[in-house]
């Protein structure tokens, strides 16, 4: 079972000679680095390199003291940086801490890292980064712990350290089976402030000797949910805590002009009322009697813009804004003037939808503060604190909870430095969890899209030259300080499953155009991903039908016998060999196809649908995912279905509108989701091809929309060009 905070009884840790840790070089400065010695326009195409081929930037480092304790009775702690969300991440980073330590599975147990613990997790969860990134430093800090433990047993047991043998976190030396001694009775006898941690990791196991990794093993967090015993960030208390709630604007650039307690203060409940030109908020007894508070403050507003749907969607239209050719293959001359194959798409704002809102538990003491957060981002949230609170970032513990759904809105938590401002002002704990129209109307959305693709085939039906141009609003961008953007040029949030990857094409360019919205746009899960392979995608089956090919043959026509290639070309065949591609269908059905890259996992999807009345009817969805080393088996055919729903209710569904400067949808009665009835039959193959893991919680999303709309195709010959798809 995970617990939030690891007892400290019957463990002993011992002091770690070598200090600090390092991190993986984040964005902004990755970019920087890269512009600086080769020249911009080479580092922005270097940038989209690197983020279509591994989708996330560096890992952790950090001495194995910080992922793990040992208790006297042998059991093992193990601190996970990576939030768990729903995800299952916590059971599959615990499945590789295993393999190293050579522990039994009912010795672990998962403790969610708090910012206290010393592993600087710069990337947080997110990105589908979890696993790949942290697969070799666990390993690594594992195997060292193993080894600095296998030393000490040697001393303690008086044999050689190459005579012993560990099982079940258990050194038996092998000429005297008598000799033995737990992990647990090592740190026990031990004097820990000797102990020196090695610079070098010891070598790692082969995958063919893993036991755990590969394995469907059950989650480590499924007693403690189905108990009622996991805590979220809705759920945290403290005694003598207090409810927040915040003054927030009627439109989207509303802004605070003054504000005054006014009978705020008078009200029922009411502790602590705070009212300053950028910030007005009240602490209570209940959250009821906060919200009632917050409506009697005397606040003025100034509205800003009033803004329409249609003036948004104007903007973020290709060739307005900040123009950034972020690939470039070959060279498309004037292979695409004049008489060519030409489609434009676009893709509406969107919300998270997430199960739980915004929430933050936070005291703030006079030297110390501490805060329970429903966050993606730990250590960024910290830093959010810190500037809000006036602080030093170590005078700050941030929690991390479980998360009922991220999907990236949660790698920024607004509800954090308000329950932290209102807790400095009453002195008292104070919890603020946002309602579902503040969270729907005063986060951020997934950004509009707009895609202009053309295309030229020769004579054999063969791509001569692809060029994709994308415009979008901010996604990454919305988080980088302005220079960096500037020196990155286009947002690699925005563009991500933009890339054309079919290297059968010679000639390929994509071109993105960055326009700032009146809107918060920000990471939605995938980032760009399901719009751009919407875009690539049915623009490849509108060629294949041009050609006269089989979409499934004018795909594998376009790939070369290159790595990646491969992968593609075994994704597509085994997906067809599920689905039974080119065979017989129930009567007024048909089948769609769509292909999709991601943090260099490859997915293929198969669409089945059908029309009826005016609806759109999708039977059965079989995909392949090739995630380069699949942890859990389980785990990752759960993150597909899971990327396939909420990529079907993108596609069918889900659409933000703004009217009059005011986010139309405030519940789920404006903001529809598929519903069970609706869900079709997921069908799952997971693909090995190679010793490393790759990205799993958002790749799959990527080509369900075009799957669906080329199945559409197929069997109307109607092309949808925008979502939701609506006949």
């Amino acid at each position: 079972m995970t617990t939030q905070q690891p007892p400290q009884s019957n463990v002993k840790k011992w002091r770690v000679s070598r200090r600090g840790f390092l991190i993986g070089l984040g964005a902004t400065a990755a970019a920087v680095a890269i512009g600086v010695p080769i020249g911009l326009p080479r580092a922005r195409l270097a940038i989209a390199d690197f983020i279509a081929g591994s989708g996330s930037f560096g890992g952790i480092v950090a001495p194995p003291t910080s992922w793990f304790e040992i208790t006297a009775d042998n059991r093992i702690r193990f601190f996970n940086p990576k939030v768990e969300m729903g995800q299952g991440v916590h059971t599959s980073l615990a499945q590789i801490a295993a393999e190293e330590l050579e522990v039994e599975w009912a010795q672990i147990e998962v403790v969610t890292a708090s910012t206290a613990q010393g592993i600087n997790d710069s990337m947080g969860t997110s990105g589908s980064t979890s696993v790949s990134s942290t697969f070799t430093p666990i390993r690594e800090a594992a195997a060292t712990l193993r080894e600095m433990l296998r030393s000490e047993a040697a001393n303690q047991l008086g044999v050689p350290a190459a005579s012993l043998s560990v099982a079940a976190g258990v050194f038996t030396a092998n000429d005297d089976p008598t000799k033995s001694i737990t992990y647990g009775e090592i740190v026990a006898g031990a004097d820990m402030a000797s102990w020196e941690v090695p610079e070098e990791a010891p070598t790692l196991k082969p995958v063919s000797q893993f036991r755990y990794v590969g394995q469907s093993t059950p989650r480590v967090d499924f007693e403690s949910k189905l108990t009622g015993q996991a805590q979220y960030g809705y759920d945290m208390r403290l005694p003598n805590m207090l409810y927040g709630a915040v003054a927030r604007p009627n439109t989207i650039e509303g802004k605070l002009k003054s504000a005054a307690p006014g009978e705020a203060p008078n009200r029922p409940g009411v502790v602590t009322v705070v009212a300053e030109k950028d910030f007005a908020g009240v602490a209570a007894e209940s959250r009821l009697q906060a919200y009632a508070g917050v409506g009697n403050l005397e606040l003025e507003w100034e509205e800003g813009r009033l803004w329409q749907q249609s003036e948004i969607d104007e903007m973020v239209t290709v060739g307005n804004g900040t123009r950034v050719v972020a690939q470039k293959e070959g060279d498309i001359g004037n292979l695409l003037d004049g008489d060519v194959l030409t489609a434009e798409f676009r893709t509406p704002l969107a919300a998270h939808a997430h199960l739980e809102p915004q929430a933050a538990l936070v005291d703030v003491q006079a030297d110390k503060v501490t805060a329970w957060v429903s966050t993606q981002a730990a250590f960024s949230t910290r830093g959010d604190l810190a500037d809000a609170l006036g602080m030093d970032e170590e005078q700050i513990e941030v929690i991390p909870t479980f998360l009922g759904g991220g999907f990236g809105r949660k790698s920024s938590v607004e509800a954090a430095r308000e329950a932290a401002l209102l807790s400095k002002a009453a002195g008292r704990p104070v919890h603020v969890g946002w309602n579902r129209t503040e969270d729907m109307r005063y986060g951020f959305f997934r950004p509009p899209t707009h895609h202009v693709i053309k295309g030229n085939l020769d004579g054999n039906g063969r791509i001569q030259a692809l060029q994709h141009e994308v415009a979008s609003g901010d996604v990454l961008f919305s988080f980088f300080p302005g220079a960096a953007a500037a020196v990155v040029g286009a947002d690699f949030g925005a563009y991500r499953g933009a890339r054309l990857e079919y290297d059968g094409i010679p000639n390929r360019q994509m071109v993105s155009y960055r326009t700032p919205l009146p809107v918060r746009t920000g990471p939605w899960r995938g980032l760009g991903l399901l719009a751009n392979t919407l875009a690539i995608e049915s623009f490849m089956d509108e060629m294949a039908h041009a050609a006269s090919i089989d979409p499934l043959q004018f795909r594998l026509n376009h790939l070369t016998d290159s790595v990646v290639s491969g992968r593609f070309r075994t994704a597509l065949e085994t997906v067809a060999e599920m689905a039974n591609w080119g065979g017989n269908l129930p009567e007024g059905h048909a089948q769609g196809l769509a292909l999709c890259f991601d943090a260099q996992t490859v997915v293929a999807q198969i669409a089945e649908v059908s029309v009826e009345g005016d609806q759109i009817r999708v039977h059965n969805v079989y995909c392949t995912m090739d995630p380069g080393l699949v942890i859990n088996p389980d785990g990752a055919t759960a993150q597909a279905q899971g990327s396939i729903v909420m990529g079907l209710s993108s596609t069918f569904l889900e659409e933000i509108t703004v009217k009059d400067g005011v986010v139309e949808a405030s519940n789920f009665d404006r903001y529809p989701l598929l519903t069970m009835k609706e869900t079709p039959d997921i069908h799952v193959q997971l693909l090995q091809s190679g010793e490393e893991p790759f990205g799993v919680g958002e790749p799959p999303i990527g080509p369900i929309a075009a799957a669906v709309g080329n199945a559409v195709f197929a069997l109307t010959g109607q092309r949808f060009t925008r979502l939701p798809m609506q006949l």
